[in-house]
């Protein structure tokens, strides 16, 4: 599969963005002006412009003398499917979306078609921008708070800051789980970490356990790590479990509740995730024993 990145000084003011990257990419690669636009739309091409660096997705953008573009193909990147997102609320100046296992928060110099930002940027209506306010894992599914502004970006990771929003978890895990509550505090990385697992319920004859989550700090791979250094380690997990490539079913992590105090209205917002995407610990125990 075809790929390469260019850096393109601009010269003059009436230069194209198209033609200097038509007349760039035939000495790599026999791109149509059509598969150009379709990289461009899916996050492979950057402006740099003074000290800012940005992606840029319109072949009508003005240039300046200095600009320089960089144009990222990997026909490999580009190919990937996106998967589907759900808006769970539209307060306006931020969404609660549910954010399927498999889809990325962050994308790559090379793409961001398949990111869970720029799903919401295409799908909402009215079309805002959005920003990450927290995240989580690729792996992971379930409920992220997305801004629509840089204002409510900031205000909303104000509140992550100061812990005033609570994010609640569930989990399946291998193991038949006796303890009704357990609390982990491993550190990872060297730094402090605190979650707390409960019972919730089990399947005996796949002997697998449904707990719910509760995190009180967030270190990178958190739950999952707990799990696995309690001897539970989460259904699907081929990092830190003993899933592999065979194992028939994703990740079983899910954030399912988002709390906190909207910054804009001061109204409580309590936010759960609807039973239908929560992990399932009936379909699953079929699958793994089937």
């Amino acid at each position: 599969m075809i790929k390469f990145e260019l850096h393109l000084p601009v010269k003059s003011h009436d230069a194209s963005v198209l033609e200097l990257l038509a007349n760039a990419c035939r000495a790599h690669a026999l791109l149509s002006n059509g598969q150009i636009k379709v990289a461009i739309t899916k996050g492979a091409l950057w402006l740099e412009r003074g000290k800012n660096i940005d992606r840029l997705r319109k072949v009508k953008k003005s240039l300046k003398p200095d600009d320089v573009l960089h144009f990222y193909y990997d026909e490999y990147v580009l190919s990937q499917t996106c998967l589907a997102a759900h808006i769970i609320e539209d307060f306006v100046e931020y969404s609660v979306i549910y954010k399927p296992s498999g889809m990325p928060c962050n994308g790559s110099k090379w793409a961001d078609h398949c990111t869970v930002t720029r799903w919401a940027e295409t799908q909402l209506t009215p079309q805002r921008p959005a920003f990450l306010v927290h995240r989580l894992d690729k792996a992971t599914s379930g409920l992220l708070l997305i801004a629509h502004s840089k204002k409510a970006a900031k205000a909303l990771s104000h509140l992550f800051e100061q812990r005033k929003i609570t994010k609640k978890y569930q989990a399946l895990v291998h193991g038949l789980v006796e303890e009704n509550l357990i609390h982990a505090t491993t550190p990872i990385d060297n730094k402090a970490a605190s979650t707390f697992f409960s019972y919730a319920d089990k399947s005996t004859k796949a002997m697998i356990s449904l707990l719910n989550v509760d995190i009180e700090t967030g270190r990178k791979h958190q739950i999952r790590l707990h799990a696995a250094d309690l001897g539970y380690p989460v259904v699907g997990d081929r990092l830190h479990g003993k899933a592999d490539n065979n194992t028939p079913v994703n990740l079983q992590l899910t954030a399912v509740h988002l709390s906190f105090t909207c910054p804009f209205t001061e109204q409580v917002k309590d936010i759960h995730l609807t039973t239908s995407l929560k992990p399932d610990l009936t379909g699953v125990a079929k699958t793994l024993v089937s």
